[in-house]
């Protein structure tokens, strides 16, 4: 929950804005602001104070105790002009949090942590439990000296600027062991622990086995992703809270697919109570892995739980992202955040010189020219395959005449793929004509690079015969001239002469221009690679020199 406090009418106006946009996450905290925030600061885990900092400083100070646990705190000045990141930029979420505020309220958010400062990810804020010192080796990142990353589990990680070797280390490990000087440690969740129980087993007896399991096999608890088990078992008391206990979901799986799963200690008890002959192997290796520690049972007598230990190695993640058409602020901020979280960008040069002011330090940026959008894709996927969190970008939208394609046709379920949208040509081209695809459209691609004339043709006419709103994609290119005077034939053979027609050359970007035009007047050699054609439906008007196809075709009867 977020702790809402102001001290004047103005502050009230902003703070019930934000009050207003998040019902569901805000409580709005009345009275004198120095009850307020100390009864905000023990019940939230955030607050946005509408007041000096000067005065939220001396507010907050005699509350603060540790800033592992501290609330992050925002300001927000009576202008509302910044939204200022004050106390728990990492810890606390008071870095986002300035940044959502200032997205809401149109507040510049101030973030003065180091990292974020320079763009660095911050080592506590990495989504993964971490130890050590991490202030030192973060000082280090800062500096530009060496520091080693020693990945013992492949794991998906945002950019970092590591080398091979450094005095300075960051260890990604699942392993129970303590930090060394200059070392951070950073605890993966790359451990699945299967359990099996009697009706009945208490919570001790599972808790204990699985903690005594983990330590005697030199792993952390902090590693533990879940606790695995049979559909059977879901409400059982002692799993139930065993998991809470330990931080963790209990996940369960039919007896059917844990049959399936071939494992080296199978029993006839549990095939008879449940219909498996191995729950704690079975449910641990179910998704893949290497089998650390086989089933073992309790010291109870009579036994009542059983655990078993599998390693699951970190999935790669490829993120499918949309530039938009050109501009930044069209640029989505799911885009950004993509960006930023990838340690592997792969692209068309020109499109990542578009966005590498973006891309954080340490990010490893796979470029290349023109025509070799398969490749891109291949080597997208074998990195992602590699374990590293991977972003492949496209203009536009990346599922539209762009990268998804190639991609998704290359990858397997063996990595996460996440699809980022983006704004498309034929979008960014619409909204500078006006409304033209206001009712049905296409989009249609006039390259026969990589589909035949034939087919593009036919759908052209198909296009022309249902009346639909047509955009063309590469309309025209020096060594493909003919394709776009032959497509406007084919509407034109459905369509009158004065059929609205827009034009937008390098649409969102410093050097758009655009015309609207009729199908009898557009000059198909004033059109090239850069421009996105937009050819309206026999309801499509003119109207103040804007092109607009209405909803529905009340008006199309009415001008009749």
């Amino acid at each position: 929950m977020i702790g809402l406090i102001s001290a004047t009418a103005a502050g009230a106006v902003a703070r019930d804005r934000l009050a207003a946009a998040w019902p569901d996450r805000t409580r709005v905290y009345e009275g004198p602001v120095g009850e307020a925030v100390r009864a905000a600061f023990a019940e939230c885990e955030q607050l946005v104070c509408f007041l000096a900092t000067g005065a939220t400083v001396r507010l907050l100070a005699p509350l603060l105790g540790d800033k592992t646990a501290d609330p992050g705190v925002v300001c927000v000045d009576e202008g509302g002009r910044y939204a200022v990141s004050l106390v728990g930029g990492h810890g606390g979420g008071a870095n986002e949090l300035a940044r959502a505020v200032g997205a809401l309220l149109g507040a510049e958010p101030v973030v003065t942590t180091a990292t974020d400062s320079v763009g660095l990810a911050g080592l506590d804020t990495l989504g993964l439990p971490c130890e050590g010192s991490v202030a030192l080796v973060s000082r280090a990142l800062l500096d530009g000296e060496p520091v080693a990353l020693e990945a013992e589990v492949p794991w998906p990680l945002p950019p970092l600027p590591v080398s091979a070797q450094g005095p300075y280390t960051i260890r990604l490990t699942d392993r129970d062991v303590a930090p060394g000087e200059r070392e951070v440690l950073l605890r993966p969740p790359s451990l699945v622990v299967g359990v099996g129980a009697s009706r009945g087993a208490p919570v001790d007896e599972v808790l204990g086995l699985v903690e005594e399991t983990l330590r005697e096999a030199g792993l952390t608890p902090k590693s533990v992703a879940e606790l695995a088990t049979v559909d059977a078992k879901a409400e059982e008391p002692g799993l139930l809270a065993a998991a809470e206990r330990l931080g963790v979901p209990l996940v369960t799986y039919s007896a059917e697919e844990l049959a399936a799963v071939e494992v080296p200690n199978p029993s006839d008890a549990p095939l008879a109570a449940v219909g498996t002959p191995s729950v704690a192997e079975a449910a641990a290796l179910l998704r893949g892995g290497e089998l650390l520690v086989p089933k073992r049972k309790s010291k109870a007598r009579p036994a009542m739980a059983t655990c078993a230990v599998v390693r699951r190695p970190g999935r790669g993640r490829l993120a499918v992202v949309g530039l938009g058409p050109g501009a930044r602020d069209l640029l989505t901020p799911r885009a950004a955040a993509e960006l930023r979280r990838a340690s592997v960008l792969v692209g068309l040069d020109q499109y990542v010189d578009q966005i590498r002011d973006l891309l954080r330090p340490g990010t490893r940026v796979l470029e290349s020219g023109l025509g070799a959008e398969e490749e891109r894709a291949r080597t997208a996927v074998a990195e992602a395959r590699e374990g590293h969190a991977v972003a492949l970008i496209g203009s536009g939208d990346a599922g539209v005449y762009a990268m998804a394609s190639p991609a998704l046709a290359e990858a397997s379920d063996d990595i996460d793929v996440v699809g980022v949208p983006g704004v498309t040509a034929a979008l960014a081209a619409g909204a500078v004509l006006g409304a033209p695809l206001g009712h049905d459209h296409v989009s249609i691609s006039l390259s026969d690079l990589h589909t035949p004339w034939e087919v593009i043709e036919r759908r052209v006419r198909a296009a022309a015969e249902a009346d639909l709103v047509v955009t063309f994609y590469n309309p025209r290119s020096r060594g493909r001239d003919w394709q776009l005077p032959k497509a406007l034939a084919i509407l034109a053979g459905h369509r009158e002469p004065t059929t609205p027609v827009g034009v937008v050359r390098n649409a969102s970007r410093p050097d758009e221009s655009s015309r609207v035009t009729t199908l009898a007047g557009l000059d198909p050699a004033t059109v090239d690679m850069m421009t996105v054609v937009t050819v309206g439906n026999t309801a499509t008007r003119t109207v103040a020199g804007r092109m607009v196809t209405p909803r529905g075709y009340r008006w199309q009867e009415s001008a009749r």
